[in-house]
């Protein structure tokens, strides 16, 4: 069954429902997880955005924010517990949705689990997919858990910087 299960986070409502189903489906077949988070060149530049008027290093407050966003998943699972580990990828190699593929392709992961919007028409077309992209490239099974109705509609404009990255709700 699924022993190894990947969880990419962001920060997101989205993300952490996924993180939830993760722990729970662990719990069930005595897996363990690996949290991942990604810092790419749009988290990047969107956070000189955020920080414009901060003097200081960008990269470390996404590092610094990242660390804080997998330590308090790794918290979650823990109290569960689920057994948990934390990966932070901020080498600026390729995009986020091919970093979480290659990590799940090295770790090796038995499952990839993602939290995900649902979106369709063109609220998908102009956000695009990146579970969709995951699903459609990993080498490995992937759960989409999709966020409440009542949630995703009620947040469906709100933009925040949960680490220093630009999520849509």
């Amino acid at each position: 069954m699924y022993e190894r299960i990947l969880v990419p986070v962001d920060g997101s409502s989205t993300s952490a429902h996924g993180l939830g189903e993760a722990i729970r489906l662990a719990k069930v077949t005595g897996g363990r997880l690996r949290l991942m988070h990604v810092i790419d060149e749009l988290s990047f530049a969107l956070a000189m955005d955020a920080y414009s008027g901060h003097s200081g290093d960008w990269l470390q407050e996404l590092r610094s924010a990242a660390t804080r966003l997998l330590e308090e998943g790794k918290a979650k699972a823990a109290a569960a517990g689920v057994e948990v580990d934390a990966v932070l990828c901020d080498n600026f190699r390729g995009a986020v949705t091919d970093r979480v593929t290659a990590e799940a392709a090295s770790w090796p992961a038995d499952l990839i689990v993602l939290g995900t919007h649902g979106r369709r028409g063109l609220g998908r077309m102009v956000m695009g997919s990146s579970a969709e992209h995951i699903l459609r490239t990993a080498n490995v099974p992937v759960l989409l858990v999709r966020a409440p109705e009542v949630h995703a509609k009620a947040e469906a404009a709100r933009f925040t910087l949960p680490s220093g990255t630009l999520a849509s709700e």
